[in-house]
């Protein structure tokens, strides 16, 4: 019954994102979201200074690929050699290579140019949506969902939580601040992702229930 309420739940939390998505994509689509981007890239980039320039950039580079695939394969190797968890490992890549895709296929459709307002780098590449963004909700995304089924320690799960919500956040605030994305690039990518999350869990879920029913 819990097994069926968190699959349910996981789908519901699919269609939300996906409506956000959704949303998101006619407005850039349409071009109506420019105040909003300029008035968040203001108020952003407004605080600037040596300090957080550093934080930004080691951000950014935390949510780089390069970085992303070598945290990837340790935890693939943990899943699969240590914890001896197939179907967990099956779900993180099918997490990771479909949002990766996602943002491939997406950028090729809305051919969105970055921003020319105040770049603290240089960035290749179309804008929308924000790859470092989808690839951070992604990673640490279904990271914390695996650690979370596996911790009974409420502080533990706090902890998690706070150190997911920040990484993601911080990688989003990172490319707003250096100029390289639009906010709605680095919202679009959460929401985009975070679809594509929920929609792998609800069907991991739903998987694991089938196979609890089959040996019950």
């Amino acid at each position: 019954m819990l097994q069926n309420q968190y699959g349910s739940r996981g789908f519901r939390f699919f269609l939300w994102f996906m409506l956000a998505f959704l949303v998101i994509a006619v407005f850039v689509k349409l071009d109506r979201i420019a105040f909003f981007d300029n008035l968040i890239i203001h108020v952003v980039q407004s605080a600037e200074s040596p300090a957080l320039t550093s934080l930004a950039k080691g951000l950014s580079l935390v949510g780089s690929s390069k970085l992303a695939v070598g945290i990837s394969l340790l935890a693939m190797a943990l899943l699969f050699f240590v914890l001896k968890r197939r179907v967990e490992l099956l779900l993180f890549l099918a997490v990771g290579l479909g949002s990766q895709l996602l943002n491939t296929m997406m950028k090729g459709w809305f051919h969105r140019e970055r921003p020319s307002i105040h770049r603290l780098i240089e960035q290749a590449g179309y804008s929308f949506p924000s790859g470092h963004s989808m690839a951070a909700f992604s990673l640490y995304g279904v990271l914390a969902y695996l650690l979370w089924r596996h911790m009974r320690n409420r502080r533990e799960r706090i902890v998690l939580l706070v150190f997911t919500v920040l990484m993601t956040g911080g990688i989003g605030w990172s490319r707003i601040y250096l100029g390289v994305h639009y906010p709605s690039d680095v919202i679009g990518g959460y929401a985009a992702s975070g679809a594509w999350l929920m929609l792998c869990i609800a069907i991991f879920e739903a998987y694991r229930n089938s196979r609890k029913l089959k040996i019950a």
